[in-house]
């Protein structure tokens, strides 16, 4: 479903080329469409750093009817696993993202823990935590909060906790007030100031899984918690990724967002959406995993008004 569009759709699409930077750069291409009441959908391709496809959601807060709803405790663990484009159908929402990181993965099994803070309608599904390993994930990552008002902000262990409704973690703040802010592997030091290697690729300080290009999923606040932006790369269908500090930047310095989480990513990257014209659902983006997307431990939906419910 290239470009937010299920063939036969008729919803309003704007073509946008931006500007060269310089002489023989190749044009970035954005296609904007506003499918909803208070939605902005961008596919962004782009040859630099290299070639890569994204997708944005951008969501105005104050939207009449809007509201957020995150995958609900059950199972024998913390939350039931589903994939991103089930949970979208389950719940009859027009807008759902992966969000948490989960264990035990890799696994078959259909239960998962959360790996950060986690609250579904105002229900404390995993609390701040620190994660089983550190090459990807800082301990006691900061959330994203949603309340009751549909007002975004940033909260922090050790904040009080009455206004939290709609909270998500990920591995970790990427943007904070404007600044790119990418974390150090400080849980891996040993004593000695030397860095132990984390994960399948030994990553460290020098070769940092946050450098590595990849599938990425991000979350990012903007407009003073007004405006909330969904943002998934690909690294399927010849984009070829990007980094959590390139991530960061486009959506620091494009989508002028605030501060943003680094969520799940890889194979566990998806958006899907429901058409507003014909009701059907499908993956925006091409998923690096399979088809119809991977079993993840969380996702997020968005209901807007005009949807089909």
């Amino acid at each position: 479903m290239p470009d937010f569009r299920v063939p036969g759709s008729r919803w309003p699409v704007t073509l946008t080329l931006v500007l060269l930077l310089s002489p023989g750069m190749a044009r970035p291409q954005a296609v904007t469409a506003h499918p909803y009441p208070g939605i902005t959908a961008t596919t962004l391709r782009d040859t630099t750093p290299r070639n890569f496809t994204a997708h944005i959601v951008e969501i105005e807060l104050s939207t009449p009817g809007l509201r957020l709803h995150l995958t609900p405790p059950g199972g024998t663990r913390e939350t039931v696993r589903q994939t991103t484009l089930e949970f979208l159908r389950q719940q009859k929402a027009q807008f759902a993202i992966n969000a948490h990181f989960f264990l035990p993965f890799p696994s078959a099994e259909p239960d998962a823990n959360l790996i950060g803070l986690a609250v579904s309608d105002g229900i404390l599904v995993s609390d701040f935590e620190a994660p089983a390993q550190a090459y990807a994930l800082a301990a006691n990552s900061p959330a994203v909060n949603i309340d009751r008002t549909n007002h975004a902000t940033v909260v922090r262990s050790g904040e009080p906790r009455e206004l939290l409704w709609t909270t998500l973690a990920g591995s970790a703040q990427i943007v904070t007030h404007g600044q790119v802010t990418i974390p150090l592997y400080r849980d891996t030091e040993h004593p000695d100031g030397t860095l132990a290697p984390g994960g399948p690729g030994n990553y460290t300080n020098h070769h940092s899984s946050y450098e590595v290009p990849q599938a990425r999923t991000a979350l990012g606040i903007a407009a003073e918690g007004r405006r909330l932006v969904l943002f998934v790369v690909d690294r399927a269908a010849g984009s070829l990724g990007l980094t959590v500090s390139e991530v960061a930047r486009l959506l620091q310095s494009r989508f002028h967002v605030e501060d943003a989480l680094n969520l799940d990513g890889g194979g566990s990257s998806t958006l899907a959406m429901q058409d507003p014209v014909t009701h059907a659902l499908a993956i925006v983006n091409t998923s690096s995993d399979n088809p119809q997307g991977r079993s993840v431990g969380s996702n997020l939906a968005v209901f807007l008004p005009g949807g089909k419910q």
